[in-house]
């Protein structure tokens, strides 16, 4: 999946904490391991936390939604009961240079 053409949806994946800071710390080098699988994979472009700390964003490509669905239960810390998500199907229509693999068309 590290072809960029070959992955033509891109999602806005919202985490939010649902879970003490301290539950969320244990989990966090198991969540940066599942984020690096997935970065390498060429499934994610951007993260981070969101500021106040309630939870992070990841930027993705995927085929469908059903799978970037199936993929952000696998995240540990949905798995650990500390992160629920909001998964966000949007057309790319207006990127970045660096982002113009990822460029969408509006449909007919």
């Amino acid at each position: 999946m590290s072809d960029p053409s070959s992955l033509t949806i891109m999602f806005i994946l919202e985490l939010t904490y649902v879970a003490p800071l301290d539950r969320v710390d244990a989990l966090l080098g198991e969540h940066v391991a599942w984020l690096d699988t997935h970065y390498a994979a060429g499934v994610f472009i951007a993260s981070g936390r969101k500021e106040p700390r309630d939870g992070g964003v990841i930027l993705a490509v995927g085929d469908d939604r059903a799978a970037m669905e199936e993929l952000v239960a696998t995240d540990p810390f949905a798995l650990g009961g500390c992160a629920t998500y909001r998964v966000t199907e949007f057309l790319a229509t207006k990127v970045a240079p660096q982002l113009l693999p990822y460029q969408q068309q509006l449909p007919n």
